[in-house]
């Protein structure tokens, strides 16, 4: 284990150096790879932006709940202690009936008609606000209290929730196929660095392995070489991301202020970040793997030669 350590080392060692010996090209191939990075990032934040900024111009999903016309007092107590100790309801407000036509004739100038009723037709009602505001949990809560006792209608307030989330969907879909065809683009440029790489090293290659070098020891400092390359790309899209969003931030936040809402345009937390430069890396390794496979054993023959 100590010897692989050590043959790693040497080969990260070599690796380093060939990054700084060429910092100009290192720069470019860098930033060519934060560029591709940077794009599907920048669009996963910015689709949760809009995402949270749609939710407060909707306001927040809720649940109706109406109990039977002429519920007595113990069912409508029975149904609130079973919607409070439901851990899918984080809000809870209960609508008298008396209070629920009084709002029906102050809000909708039907005070002459609702006079005139000689009998209250509105049931109690339960204004209920989930947890969760997912599709499937609503569905879930709805189901559930349709089965309490006394319960005449359940009402679910899904219709916008269940857009929003059709159309974060699409741009999460989007999103990802643009980052797999960025994707496959860092593969083939760090295929092609690699091959150069070779192709100027070739004589050297053949000479080390005439002199009994392994496949394995020839191939390390390439692979380290891509994955260090990615990683630095994946460091500095992050950048390049933290800057975007800090010049996005003002006229968003303008715009989010002149409907009333509070909107940040946050950055990748430090998972985040890890799994960003953690998949450049990969993807640098993978370019360079595959271009050492394809090209390594060639070099080495016309070296030899």
């Amino acid at each position: 284990m100590t010897r692989w350590f050590a043959l790693h080392g040497i080969a990260l060692t070599r690796a380093v150096k060939r990054l700084t010996h060429t910092p100009l090209g290192t720069l470019l191939s860098v930033l060519v790879v934060a560029i591709a990075l940077v794009l599907p990032a920048l669009g996963y934040v910015l689709a949760d932006s809009v995402a949270r900024l749609a939710q407060g111009l909707s306001g927040q999903p809720e649940i109706s709940l109406f109990m039977e016309v002429g519920a007595d007092k113990a069912k409508v107590a029975a149904v609130e202690r079973a919607l409070r100790s439901d851990k899918g309801v984080t809000g809870l407000r209960f609508v008298p009936r008396d209070e629920a036509l009084k709002q029906l004739a102050s809000g909708s100038g039907l005070g002459d008609v609702t006079r005139a009723l000689g009998e209250n037709p509105l049931p109690d009602a339960f204004i209920i606000t989930p947890h969760s505001d997912a599709p499937a949990e609503f569905t879930r809560l709805a189901e559930s209290f349709r089965k309490l006792p006394g319960v005449a209608h359940v009402q679910l307030d899904t219709e916008w929730v269940q857009r929003l989330a059709a159309l974060v969907s699409l741009v999460h879909s989007a999103v990802g196929a643009l980052a797999g065809l960025l994707g496959a683009a860092l593969v083939i440029v760090t295929f092609n660095t690699i091959r150069l790489q070779i192709l100027t090293q070739r004589h050297e290659i053949g000479v080390s392995l005439l002199l009994g070098a392994t496949q394995q020891w020839v191939r390390r400092p390439f692979l380290w070489f891509g994955a260090l390359q990615g990683a630095l790309g994946g460091l500095a899209a992050w950048g390049l991301l933290l800057g975007i969003l800090a010049l996005m931030q003002g006229p968003a936040t303008r715009l989010a202020e002149s409907y009333g809402i509070p909107l940040e345009l946050g950055g990748p937390d430090l998972l985040g970040v890890a799994v960003l430069i953690g998949f450049a890396s990969l993807l640098g390794w993978l370019g360079a793997a595959l271009s050492v496979r394809r090209h390594l054993h060639a070099a080495g023959e016309r070296g030899d030669g």
